[in-house]
């Protein structure tokens, strides 16, 4: 994993820049996305890449569930959320819970640290070995290729228990014909009653949607695309589900 602070000096606050309650309308999404393929029933889900745990949270009342990151101190903030759900270290690349399938395996945005066709596939290609026949992969891009705005910015200021933290980010794309784009983030915390400035680059993997799609179809799954309602950005309108086809 690339050196970001966010998921180790600052991934205590996490919870301040991104609060579980954001998620609370997007969980409704993929829970509807998994009653309406696999039906009713406590199903037993995967998620890799659960971060902070925040979208897995608005779940685990209504579902089993095991989790994988590859950030140590993001799966301490996930522990403690989500106390009932299992969790593993690990690279959603290479990940193996050996004799274990799930019902449906989860990647949210942590999707994007895909950089390459290959890597998604390696992603994709994990998803599957955790997968009973039928079962149900859902996976949700921040951003894709085809509605993508080269130089937007965003801007949102957030509290939390006596914290406040005003974030910056920028994602520009220097060459649009490669599969990576580059977010400048600026995260200005006021702490103690002392403030100050950390800065952050996330390098990130961005596909058109024709990839995800044909991508997924040659790692097994019968798939389509669900649009999600995204916060007005461009970002996280697209949630794919692939349903494992037998071998």
């Amino acid at each position: 994993m690339q050196d970001i602070i966010l998921y180790d000096k600052l991934a205590y606050l996490w919870p301040v820049i991104s609060p579980p309650e954001d998620y609370v309308e997007e969980a409704v999404h993929w829970r509807m996305a998994i009653r309406a393929k696999l039906g009713e029933g406590r199903h037993r889900l995967l998620e890799l890449g659960v971060g902070g745990g925040h979208n897995l949270s608005h779940l685990t009342a209504d579902f089993d569930a095991a989790a994988v990151d590859i950030s140590p101190r993001m799966l301490e903030l996930s522990r403690r959320l989500n106390p009932s759900v299992e969790h593993y270290l690990g690279d959603m690349r290479k990940f193996r819970l050996l004799g274990r399938t799930f019902d449906a395996v989860l990647i949210h945005d942590a999707i994007c640290y895909m950089r390459t066709e290959d890597d998604l596939r390696a992603a994709f290609t994990t998803a599957k070995a955790h997968l009973r026949p039928g079962g149900l992969f859902l996976v949700a891009p921040d951003l894709v290729r085809d509605t993508f705005r080269p130089g937007m910015s965003l801007r949102w200021s957030t509290q939390r228990d006596g914290v406040e933290i005003i974030t910056e980010e920028t994602v520009y794309d220097e060459n649009p014909a490669d599969t990576l784009v580059e977010s400048q983030f600026t995260y200005t915390i006021t702490e103690n009653g002392a403030v100050r400035v950390e800065r952050d680059i996330h390098v990130t993997g961005i596909f058109p949607i024709a990839t995800w799609m044909s991508l997924l179809e040659e790692t097994g799954f019968t798939t389509d695309r669900i649009p999600l309602p995204g916060d007005g950005d461009g970002c996280g309108e697209h949630l794919f589900c692939g349903v494992l086809r037998p071998e």
